[in-house]
């Protein structure tokens, strides 16, 4: 894939994308998320480049591309756990650092260490920690709330057991409801979806678009092409964005091919699920 085509693709959709077809007016006051030219090296190779993206608030946004492409990289910069080799991130307007408690973060399940003696309700009232204070301790109000984030994922029945003995999806609940905890208004996952059961999926993209009803911004990091649909906006990226606007109009066979190279066997099934989702999708 030449750069000169990426970016011609790119700016089809990421150029404008307050006027795009499907996106909500813009909101008067900052944007919850603005990335600006964010480049990331690693041992001197490019990871991310020239990524430029704002994420509106109420929407959930789906980041898809193949492995290496730079997607979990993406949200440890925007979250300040990598550092920028140029460019700027801007959560409202602001540096993450006077805003961070808005911002939370559900990692990749690989990246926990399930050995740590917690139980799921040491998990999440992890999330009320930031509002405590460097010597605060979680009272009844944080444990209360801990309470209900775990109903709502649906887990109040494991809050004692350990998290080690929960299978994956329950696991990725307990870190949804962590970040429920938290009461962020910013919302990053990455990979919530591996590793678990069709109905754990379905529960999670429920909780997704209540959060986004209540005007949460949520950028779910995600390889599984066969839902692109439930995603409001789509960002394909393979280093650099490749498009980025209302799924209908940036998942389109071209921009896949582009982003993923013609890997096939990853094409037919998105392929599949746009034939399935009507001409609304074509």
């Amino acid at each position: 894939m030449s750069s000169g085509t990426t970016q011609a693709v790119a700016s089809q959709v990421v150029g404008a994308p307050a006027q795009a077809p499907g996106l909500a007016p813009a909101d008067t006051g900052p944007a919850p998320i603005e990335v600006v030219n964010a480049m990331v090296a690693y041992d001197g190779r490019p990871v991310l480049r020239s990524v430029s993206f704002t994420a509106p608030k109420g929407k959930l946004v789906g980041i898809v591309g193949p492995n290496g492409a730079g997607k979990s990289t993406l949200l440890k910069a925007i979250l300040g756990l990598v550092r920028l080799d140029s460019g700027t991130v801007r959560v409202f307007g602001l540096p993450l650092k006077n805003i961070r408690r808005r911002v939370a973060y559900v990692p990749q399940t690989e990246a926990v260490d399930w050995d740590f003696p917690v139980t799921a309700m040491d998990v999440v009232l992890m999330g009320s920690y930031a509002g405590l204070g460097l010597f605060g301790r979680p009272g009844v109000k944080q444990r209360t709330e801990a309470q209900v984030a775990l109903e709502q994922v649906g887990m109040t029945d494991f809050a004692d057991r350990h998290i080690r003995r929960l299978s994956g999806g329950q696991q990725q609940r307990v870190f949804l409801a962590r970040a429920l905890c938290q009461q962020a208004d910013i919302l990053l996952l990455d990979e919530p979806f591996a590793g678990v059961d069709a109905a754990t999926e379905q529960a999670i993209f429920d909780l997704m678009d209540r959060l986004t009803a209540e005007g949460k911004t949520l950028i779910v990091v995600n390889h599984d092409l066969s839902v692109l649909d439930r995603f409001d906006l789509l960002m394909l990226l393979n280093q650099q964005i490749v498009a980025f606007g209302p799924t209908e109009h940036v998942a389109t066979d071209e921009n896949l091919r582009l982003t993923y190279g013609g890997r096939l066997s990853l094409l037919e099934r998105a392929d599949t699920t746009l034939q399935h989702a009507g001409p609304e999708m074509q």
